[in-house]
């Protein structure tokens, strides 16, 4: 069964950086999409990067354009999000997705409090 764990969230201070990574186990496929969402407590699940592979096209929703990027590392079968410039908005649970030969894999989460 393939696993997602990720990693990276804290607590930054509006306008720093983070960087999440989320690993990928028992997965070996060349063929694929990775995508991050986020959540908080007042709000669904939103869709926030997508990684689409093998080609490495990204997409990201228009509220962190400029400011997140996607990418990923194959050598440590890891995506990462390169997040700058954050702000308190950005605050929630980031989750790593897989999608991958019609499968649907999710991480637990990792929390990103942006506050000063």
């Amino acid at each position: 069964q393939v696993q997602l764990v990720e990693s990276g969230g804290g607590l930054v201070q509006p306008g720093g950086s983070l960087t999440l990574s989320c690993a990928a186990s028992r997965f070996t496929g060349r063929t694929y999409t990775m995508n991050w969402y986020r959540q908080t407590p007042e709000n669904d699940r939103e869709w926030v990067a997508r990684i689409s592979l093998p080609g490495g096209n990204t997409d990201y929703t228009d509220s962190v354009k400029g400011r997140f990027t996607m990418s990923r590392d194959n050598a440590k079968n890891t995506a990462n999000l390169q997040m700058n410039s954050l702000k308190p908005e950005d605050t929630a649970v980031y989750f790593c997705n897989l999608r991958w030969i019609g499968n649907n894999y999710w991480g637990k989460g990792t929390l990103v409090t942006v506050s000063s």
